[in-house]
């Protein structure tokens, strides 16, 4: 699993160069579902990664325990709001080559 806290990754909206974006594929509408594809996989993969850790706190008793215990868990959910999303991530790897993907349409017409 890729350490995601780490990425480059804008937190806002920003503006990409289209042809920048498109180049890999030559059509842009390839670069956005390959895209799309990485970013539910990140997405995936954030959401058990923050599940595991809210896993920790979770008690099946109720006591004034409790109260602390959810302190902390808002404190792990906040950490995970603050990062980039994972379509922002995503744009990222795609504009750093970090994504690899492949045609098979195109892998059989070369094998042919």
């Amino acid at each position: 699993m890729k350490d995601y806290k780490t990425t480059n990754a804008p937190d806002t909206t920003i503006t990409f160069d289209r042809n920048e974006v498109e180049a890999p594929t030559e059509n842009i509408y390839k670069a956005i579902s390959i895209i799309a594809k990485r970013a539910n996989q990140i997405n995936q993969e954030l959401k058990q990664e923050l599940i595991e850790k809210l896993d920790e706190f979770a008690t099946h008793n109720d006591s004034l325990e409790e109260v602390f215990e959810n302190k902390e868990q808002i404190e792990v959910s906040r950490f995970y709001e603050k990062l980039p999303k994972p379509t922002a991530i995503a744009v990222q790897e795609w504009l750093d080559n970090e994504i690899y993907f492949r045609t098979p349409d195109e892998q059989d017409d070369k094998l042919a």
